[in-house]
């Protein structure tokens, strides 16, 4: 399936999901949401605390997110048992919410009746869109080999043709998430290679800078494909092996969010902004060490000069945020205020 067509197809199913949508209409789609991973220490979390005591369902994340003013949520939902889907539904359209999904895709076989299942448990509760990873891991700490990148690679696609056929069965849309995994134009090639209406893209706005990339071309490469997001600003600092790797609340780092929203609404006029801002200590980036380079192929120096480059030229001089030396009710708090940082961010920036 080329990009025109693609975008033909999705344009027709975003029609009928407006129709079905303006139905209801107490829901707002231009507010942002929240993925799951945005609560970080406080999901699932058992420390006793008051004012942020830990969610341990979609229900409890679903109130919470409605309390502060976001938009709807993004979760998984493999642990749900049966029934739980349709008190998601319930209390999500309740508190006028949208639903996305989060689940993983059938490695092998056998897996393909608990895709099924989980399919079937987020179209119950309203999700249209699911989002899922190739790779939970990051590639440049992951394979040891290019020989064990290709493999990935190759079982990647089975898993996505296992998939397709449930996802046309159930008429939903699977995101792929650029998960520090696959490069833009890797990630086209593999959607090439699949060639359905029924898989695109989760547009992570800030992860493939881990791989060299500049996030601006990646918004641009995969907005013809994109079904959903992950809307977060990054900040970056050298170190020893490489640079650091942030997130920071949304207009405190080095993203042109507003031009990436652009970007995405162009190709997508429905896609829902979903907020990743995961509170956690900066990641390390060795792309100067060898074992780095094993699986990037045909990266130039021109990719690592300009990534480095950024490092060097960023204009942010306040050190990037840490959060492990704190308490656990210190980091909890420091999250919930990052997290109302960047829904105030894009009500004002945003959401016009």
């Amino acid at each position: 399936m080329n990009r025109r067509k693609f975008i033909q197809q999705s344009a027709t199913g975003a029609a009928a999901l407006s129709l079905s949508r303006s139905a209801l209409s107490f829901f707002d789609h231009t507010r942002m949401g929240i993925v799951v991973h945005s609560y970080w220490h406080r999901w699932g979390s058992k420390v006793t605390s008051g004012p942020y005591a830990g969610f341990q369902n979609a229900l409890e994340l679903i109130e919470h997110c409605h309390q502060i003013g976001a938009g709807g949520i993004q979760v998984g939902v493999g642990s749900w048992v049966e029934g739980y889907a349709k008190k998601v539904r319930e209390k999500r359209e309740k508190l006028g919410l949208y639903f996305e999904a989060s689940i993983g895709l059938p490695q092998k076989t056998e897996d393909v009746t608990k895709f099924e299942n989980e399919i079937k448990n987020a179209k119950e509760a309203g999700a249209d869109i699911i989002r899922s990873v190739t790779l939970g891991t990051r590639r440049y700490e992951t394979f040891k080999t290019m020989a064990d990148f290709e493999l990935f690679k190759k079982n990647s696609l089975a898993a996505l043709q296992r998939a397709e056929p449930i996802l046309k069965k159930y008429q939903v849309k699977l995101g792929i998430e650029n998960h520090k995994d696959w490069r833009a134009d890797e990630m086209v090639g593999l959607l090439k290679q699949i060639s359905s209406e029924h898989v695109g893209v989760t547009i992570d706005f800030g992860n493939s800078i881990a791989l060299l990339e500049d996030p601006m071309e990646v918004v641009q490469t995969l907005a013809p494909y994109v079904l959903s997001t992950h809307v977060k600003d990054m900040a970056l600092a050298a170190y020893e092996d490489g640079f650091l790797l942030s997130e920071v609340p949304l207009g405190q780092g080095m993203l042109d969010l507003k031009k990436m929203v652009a970007i995405c609404r162009q190709h997508n006029p429905k896609v829902t902004l979903t907020l990743e801002m995961i509170t956690r200590d900066p990641l390390q980036i060795p792309c100067l060490r060898p074992d780095y380079w094993t699986t990037m192929g045909q990266v130039t120096g021109a990719a690592l000069a300009r990534t480095l480059g950024l490092v060097k030229n960023q204009k942010n001089t306040i050190p990037l945020p840490t959060v492990m030396q704190l308490g656990a009710e210190e980091r909890l708090a420091v999250e919930e205020k990052n997290i109302l940082a960047c829904l105030a961010f894009s009500r004002e920036k945003l959401e016009k």
